[in-house]
This record gives structure tokens, sequence and C-alpha cells, in this order.
């Protein structure tokens, strides 16, 4: 799924007349934020890397009914934790782990928070075993990943 950059939509907006809005909509309808749009792009994000939603489930560490939930947003969350495990489950890059964090309405992973620059350290290594990640944070005296069962 390619992204169209907002400044480019801004761009569009600047001379459209109302009755140009119903068009504008209906040709950009994927570039739009709607409820289900962190949904949708998680799905589109793990059918391109053809993983299935239960193998995500199960390596971020919950159980299919509550991550179903978590995923339609039917329960919204508001541990971040919880959605960085889904997308690292998911093989998701960085960029697309925080444009699923800005679909959830969350803040990106940031390079300046320490615990964040770990975890973007591990993803540009490809590790996506989130034991592996959480040794790193360990390693460097911050809070892991996973939950302590």
């Amino acid at each position: 799924m390619q992204d169209k950059p907002t400044d480019e939509l801004n761009a569009l907006l600047e001379n459209m007349t109302p009755d140009q809005l119903d068009s504008y909509f209906k040709e950009n309808k994927s570039y739009m934020a709607d409820e289900k749009a962190f949904y949708y792009y998680v799905r589109a994000v793990l059918d391109k890397k053809n993983i299935k939603l239960k193998d995500v489930y199960s390596f971020a560490g919950v159980t299919e009914s509550y991550g179903g939930q978590i995923l339609r947003m039917e329960k919204h969350t508001k541990n971040r934790d919880m959605i960085i495990r889904l997308c690292i489950a998911g093989h998701f890059s960085t960029d697309e782990i925080n444009r699923a964090l800005k679909f959830y309405d969350m803040k990106s992973l940031y390079a300046k928070e320490p615990r964040d620059a770990c975890i973007i350290v591990a993803l540009n290594n490809r590790i996506f075993d989130l034991g592996e990640i959480d040794d790193i944070l360990e390693k460097q005296g911050l809070k892991k990943l996973s939950i302590d069962e």
C-alpha cells in the first residue's frame, strides 16, 4: 500500500471547491483516516507480507479473541506496547509501526526516547522476536515489551 503524502493531499484541497469534495474522497479513500483505518491498514500490511492474523496474536502473546477486539478497535487499548507487540509480530518496519500507531492515535516510535531507540534498532536489524527485543531492552535497563505471565 503506497501512501500519498499529506502535503500532496493538502495541495489538492488548496484550490478545490465544495462540489469537488465527493470526487476527492472517492479518489483518495484509501488515504483517509476513519475509525476502521487501523484495522484496514494492519490487514493490508499483513496480507502483503503473507502473515496470518492468528500467528500475529500468538507471537504477540494475546488471545485471538482479545487481539481481534483490539485490531477491530472494538476494545480500545491505551497500552501502546500492545500495539507495538502486534506490529512486531507482523514483521512491520519502523515506518509501518509508526503509521499504525498514528492510526491508533498513539505517539510514534521516537529516536530520542531510549526504549523506542532500542526497538527501532532491533527492527532495523530485522529482529522480530519479542524475546530477543526484550533482552535488548533489559540489557539497557529498560522495561520489556512483553508481559510477564
